[in-house]
């Protein structure tokens, strides 16, 4: 076997993409996407149609609205794919406001039922600020499964955990981007702090019981990934997909539920100031979740954009 479908054998493998037809090779369960994938795929000629179609078919409707018909289009394309769920993203100006993201939230379910989409195949994407979990906490009682995305620290996998978050996607390549600028150490596999980091994440929940899934997200190399093999999922970019297929080389699995009870962690209970604070001290999560927050800001700037020169 090669190292792709090796590692479906510990972990479900997710394809991180809006490149929905680059999915199909490599039979992934479920998908993600986010603003600065969806902005790259309807830039590309065999995806403008949808965007064209978004922007034809609802006139009088907002830029924003029309962004979220958008997403949903892309959704839809994508399950057609796909057996599991496709993630979709809240907008990210919505980071800090937990109604908005609640309401946001309903919005696209609602607009995924209108699609024929039951919501048990969809995750709607939340920045794991302390506002976006608590607006995480309201949906998942509605039965609105979340995943929340621009995790950097165990301060937010425990906040998110203790609010009933279906899924975390802690963002491994982002990690160590931050470290290796501010060492300049390359760190390779098991000493790589994004690797690292999953793995302490990945301990705590099972060591504590906790159902939420963690999701490693956001690589820059196989090696990455194939040291949190066994994590509950891993969600991949279709040229790392594709060079794990290339590759025949033995994969071992270096995550399970049965060796996390003897991590040496202690379990904690996050109110608001805890969880500001343990943000406060950490530099690295603090400095990249806001990055990611105005990243995403301005890759949604740019889809207004075209769809401006559309109307």
């Amino acid at each position: 076997m090669n190292q792709l479908e090796q590692l479906k054998q510990f972990t479900t493998v997710v394809a991180d993409t809006g490149d929905f037809q680059s999915i199909q090779a490599y039979t992934p369960r479920d998908a993600t996407t986010n603003p600065s994938l969806i902005l790259k795929a309807v830039q590309k000629d065999e995806y403008k149609p949808l965007l064209e179609k978004a922007v034809r078919d609802h006139p009088n409707a907002s830029t924003s609205e029309i962004i979220d018909r958008l997403l949903i289009a892309f959704g839809v394309e994508i399950l057609q794919i796909i057996p599991g769920r496709v993630s979709t993203e809240v907008d990210a100006r919505l980071s800090f406001d937990t109604a908005g993201t609640v309401a946001k939230g309903r919005d696209l379910i609602a607009l995924y039922s209108n699609a024929g989409i039951a919501r048990e195949r969809v995750l709607i994407k939340i920045a794991a600020t302390w506002e976006g979990i608590r607006a995480a906490a309201i949906l998942e009682k509605e039965g609105i499964r979340c995943n929340m995305t621009l995790l950097f620290s165990l301060a937010q996998a425990i906040a998110c955990a203790e609010a009933g978050a279906q899924l975390i996607s802690p963002f491994v390549g982002r990690i160590y981007d931050w470290y290796k600028k501010s060492t300049g150490i390359d760190y390779m596999g098991a000493e790589d702090p994004g690797v690292q980091s999953v793995r302490r994440i990945y301990n705590y929940y099972r060591k504590f019981g906790y159902q939420t899934e963690v999701m490693g997200a956001s690589f820059r190399n196989t090696s990455q990934i194939l040291e949190l093999a066994g994590c509950d999922l891993l969600t991949i970019s279709p040229d790392l997909l594709q060079k794990l297929a290339d590759s025949e080389a033995p994969v071992e699995r270096k995550l399970s539920a049965e060796a996390a009870p003897s991590a040496s962690i202690v379990h904690m209970t996050l109110n608001e100031e805890a969880f500001r604070f343990m943000m406060n001290e950490d530099a690295m999560a603090t400095e990249k979740l806001a990055e990611g927050i105005r990243a995403f800001c301005v890759d949604s700037g740019k889809l207004k954009q075209m769809i401006a020169a559309l109307r």
